[in-house]
């Protein structure tokens, strides 16, 4: 009989823990959002994201908040002897942060540690060659994200892509738009929506675009986005979206429906930035 209560308070305790939990995270998180925001953290942020001074200042307040909590939940971890440095944090930061000024709450929550190599890095990798025959190669990567608890990023692409903002090319956007999609544990370009009747739309929309690009890639037709995205689904939303907010207004122009239904997901309107 006792052995019976004390697994009943055990199971209660487990349950209790499971339904605080998520009010504990969320009263922890709106504290560290409305800190004081470092005015050193300002001027870093002002040299290093192109486009901050654009923000309004309810989207710069907000995106603030989202950086404080970004760094108190991510552990940064230089590789090949990196020595990460709180200017590298917060231009990281200030970038992949963008992406949750739709509010969903959410703070790419199976990302646990950010991998930073000074340039670019190799990795294995296996591909099939024929029916029997596999060949492994060395393949250099400049940034890559994990469905488990890692991203890894070039520190030399990053800085790249903060003095070439309008590009359309954004390691940090890439690999962090891979994160959304990732967030129920597959990569098919489709990120959490927010009501089902939305999947819908966004299936019609970005299967049509998606082949666009493929088309156009394979026509040799010159494209608003980089031909990376058509390689998968996953990696097309990875690149519409660094194109929605590198490239707002080429996109708005050539592709209206693809940008519309970013700016629903994102709920932002790069346009107005540049």
């Amino acid at each position: 009989m006792i052995q019976t209560i004390i697994a009943f308070l055990i199971i209660g305790l487990i349950l209790t823990g499971i339904l605080i939990n998520p009010v504990l995270v969320k009263r922890r998180r709106n504290r560290l959002k409305y800190r004081p925001f470092p005015p050193l953290w300002n001027a870093i942020i002002e040299n290093n994201l192109p486009i901050y001074l654009y923000l309004s200042p309810n989207e710069i307040r907000r995106l603030q908040g989202h950086i404080q909590v970004f760094l108190a939940e991510k552990q940064f971890i230089g590789c090949r002897g990196l020595q990460v440095t709180e200017e590298m944090k917060l231009s990281i930061a200030s970038v992949a942060c963008l992406v949750l000024l739709n509010e969903r709450g959410q703070y790419f929550p199976r990302l646990r540690s950010i991998l930073v190599y000074p340039n670019a890095y190799f990795v294995k990798e296996t591909t099939s060659i024929g029916k029997y025959v596999v060949e492994e190669r060395r393949v250099a990567r400049l940034g890559e994200s994990w469905t488990n608890d890692q991203l890894v990023l070039s520190w030399e692409q990053v800085k790249h892509d903060i003095d070439n903002w309008s590009d359309g090319r954004n390691v940090v956007l890439h690999e962090f738009a891979h994160q959304l999609d990732q967030e129920d544990g597959k990569a098919e370009g489709v990120p959490i929506l927010q009501s089902n009747s939305d999947y819908t739309i966004w299936a019609k929309v970005m299967t049509e675009e998606y082949q666009q690009l493929c088309n156009d890639v394979l026509q040799g037709a010159k494209t608003v986005m980089h031909s990376y995205g058509a390689t998968n689904p996953a990696e097309f939303f990875a690149v519409a979206t660094e194109t929605f907010f590198e490239k707002p207004h080429q996109l708005l122009s050539k592709h209206p429906a693809l940008y519309e239904q970013l700016q629903r997901y994102y709920q932002l309107d790069p346009g107005q930035w540049v």
